[in-house]
Formats: structure tokens, C-alpha cells, sequence
């Protein structure tokens, strides 16, 4: 069963990042807004090479969520559904499935601008208040994340990814990975 720590948590990523029509479910349409959104952030146009891989990365989590977590199969998943499937995740972090693989590696590279192979503060809570979060917010999350390090290389963040959604450790650094601070 899933605490109520992780409970926020997970319903922080499932309203911040993925109900982007703010409907109370996730469906194809949530994916077609993101990719939007993201290319504004980087000033991409649609057709631009970079717009297309965000598309097809964001075509693929989608595809591979719904067929995951949608147990009743309606096309949309529902709180209660994201919240199984994660709790299936923190029984077994190594076993993820493709798709959360493949979202990891999506955040990562939004959150690397600079494509240099680690994420700083500046890359960091830039992201996070394009997507309405706090900045300031943000950089203190940064920090307790980082643990008084520059950045974030990929290896660090899939173990803190791993501890964003498996931990009940209200201090483990993981919790900070989304730009939240608390819970």
C-alpha cells in the first residue's frame, strides 16, 4: 500500500508533469500538450528535429504508461491506477518497465539544456518554473538534491529517480528530483 509521504509525491509528478489539461486523468492529449510546452521552452518549432524527438520520446511514455497502468483500459490513467503501478515500481526499482526507463532519460536530458551530460541549478530550476513551479523553490531543491555538489550527472539521477519513487525517507536527497522542497 502506498504511504500518504508517497502518495504526494507521486500525485505532485501526476499533476505537474503529466495531467497537463488538468482533466484528473492522464490520456494522449496530456503527451501532445507537454510536447508543446517543451518546445516553446526551447523555442523549437514544430517540424524542427529536436520538436519530432520530443514527440516520439513522449509518443513512446505515453504508449508504454497507458498499456502499464491502465487497468481498465479507458484510455486515460486515473490516480489510483498511477499510484498501483508505482507502488509495483518501488517493490522492484531494477525490473522498471521501458517506458519509465525511457522517462527518466526524458527528464534528464529537459533538465541537461546545455546537453554536457549533468544538470546544474541554473538547467534545473529554469525547467521547473517553466512549468509554473517556484524558482527559488526549485534552487533549494536543487541544492538538497545535489547535496552540495555542482550537478548531476545521469548515474546520480537514476539513483535519485529511483529514490523519488520507491523511498519513505522524508530526507532521502530523491525526494527533490521534481523541484518540490516538501511534501
Amino acid at each position: 500500500m502506498v504511504s500518504d509521504f508517497r502518495k504526494k509525491k507521486l500525485l505532485h509528478v501526476f499533476t505537474a508533469f503529466f495531467d497537463t489539461n488538468k482533466s484528473g486523468s492522464i490520456d494522449k492529449k496530456d503527451f501532445e500538450l507537454a510536447a508543446e510546452k517543451i518546445a516553446k521552452l526551447r523555442g523549437w518549432k514544430e517540424g524542427d528535429a529536436p520538436y519530432k524527438k520530443v514527440q516520439e520520446s513522449l509518443t513512446a511514455i505515453w504508449n508504454g504508461l497507458q498499456s502499464g497502468a491502465d487497468a481498465d483500459k479507458d484510455g486515460q490513467v486515473s490516480v489510483d491506477e498511477w499510484n498501483t503501478m508505482w507502488e509495483n515500481f518501488s517493490k522492484n526499482p531494477a525490473g522498471a518497465a521501458e517506458w519509465q526507463r525511457l522517462y527518466a532519460k526524458f527528464i534528464f536530458e529537459l533538465e541537461d539544456a546545455s546537453n554536457d551530460g549533468a544538470i546544474d541549478s541554473e538547467e534545473f530550476s529554469s525547467v521547473y518554473a517553466s512549468l509554473g513551479l517556484d524558482k527559488a523553490e526549485a534552487v533549494a531543491a536543487f541544492g538538497k538534491m545535489a547535496q552540495g555538489k555542482p550537478n548531476i550527472t545521469w548515474q546520480q539521477f537514476q539513483v535519485l529517480w529511483n529514490e523519488y519513487f520507491a523511498s519513505e525517507d522524508v530526507n532521502a536527497p530523491g525526494n527533490f528530483i521534481f523541484g518540490k522542497t516538501n511534501f
